[in-house]
């Protein structure tokens, strides 16, 4: 089977198409190329370092637990999936713009 590439720009979703493709390649076994040459132990090491590497700085955002009002939870969960990383976006733009937190003295509202 000849190898395909599926190219999908950031936020824009596959197509039903792609994903029937992709599904229909994560059944297949694994192949090897039998053009290619096998990595050196030297080479699969550096491979190996390089994973930890990417694998160290994928999670930046650490987790946090925050209390907030029952229907401002609501609003956010109503969102559908991803509704956390919506919350993060918003949280970071309030911190980008301090004129937003001017009027906060610090007191909880309710």
């Amino acid at each position: 089977m000849p190898l395909t590439t599926i190219t999908v720009k950031a936020g824009q979703r596959p197509t039903k198409e792609q994903l029937e493709e992709v599904r229909n390649a994560a059944g297949l076994a694994p192949t090897a190329d039998p053009d290619r040459s096998p990595s050196s132990p030297a080479a699969l090491a550096e491979f190996a370092a390089k994973a930890r590497s990417l694998q160290k700085g994928r999670n930046v955002r650490p987790a946090v637990t925050i209390r907030m009002y029952p229907a401002c939870l609501e609003t956010y969960k109503a969102l559908g999936r991803g509704y956390t990383g919506i919350m993060a976006e918003v949280l970071a733009y309030a911190a980008a713009h301090p004129d937003m937190l001017a009027n906060f003295s610090g007191t909880s509202r309710p």
